[in-house]
């Protein structure tokens, strides 16, 4: 019997964030995360009072024909967590479609080879693996705190192996002066491989105009535009 995978939403959309954004995706995300972020904007993926009553079961290939249906630049496997799951076959589903394959990863579990493109975006309450790290073709790093790209680049060493590192201000304090001022303080005292970031798509609300996406879950607060 063919791996079926529990499938939160799929849509199509364009990357919103990183190396790779303003590019057209196709996202599937995957249910289910043991991380459990408390400001997680994906919170549908696995917190109780967010889980969806009847959550879809796909085998590989047809989320292969659904992504490929769209014809995106690549497509994007998200979660939640999607390392949790076995993602070898889906992976090799969707090359055999022709299509390319970007991962976006807390990298606390094993990478599939085979991937195009590996984000690997760490979190404290599981930390990532040096695997992992050594994959990443770009890390997002979540600045909660002012001193949070310090905190981090001190828990790996003090080095990336990644040429890009993204600061990103965690989504419901994206107004906060201390937070935005600490990531330009911190990239105009580094400079490379640290970057300013932002999560372009949900101003935009990309990924909502497909009626396949979910009605955002953040447990950050409001998911509104006010900046």
């Amino acid at each position: 019997m063919a791996e079926l995978y529990p499938v939160n939403e799929t849509f199509l959309s364009w990357q919103g964030e990183g190396v790779h954004m303003g590019r057209k995706a196709f996202f599937i995300r995957l249910q289910g995360c043991p991380v459990k972020c408390t400001w997680c904007d994906s919170a549908s993926t696995w917190h109780p009072q967010y889980v969806p009553k009847n959550i879809r079961k796909a085998s590989p290939d047809e989320l292969a024909k659904e992504a490929g249906e769209s014809h995106p630049d690549f497509v994007v496997l998200t979660g939640g967590e999607p390392c949790v799951h076995d993602l070898v076959p889906l992976v090799n589903a969707l090359k055999a479609a022709k299509l390319k394959v970007h991962l976006e990863t807390c990298g606390a579990y094993e990478i599939p080879e085979g991937l195009d493109w590996v984000t690997v975006s760490p979190k404290w309450a599981k930390l990532p693996v040096a695997e992992s790290l050594a994959k990443a073709d770009e890390v997002k790093l979540i600045i909660e705190v002012p001193d949070s790209a310090e905190k981090w680049t001190a828990a790996v060493g003090g080095a990336w192996v990644s040429k890009s590192v993204w600061l990103h201000p965690e989504w419901s304090r994206r107004a906060d002066s201390s937070i935005l001022k600490a990531i330009t303080d911190f990239v105009k005292a580094n400079g490379a491989p640290y970057r300013a970031g932002w999560q372009v798509h949900k101003p935009y609300m990309a990924d909502s105009l497909d009626a396949r996406a979910r009605p955002p879950a953040p447990l950050g607060g409001d998911p509104g535009l006010g900046f």
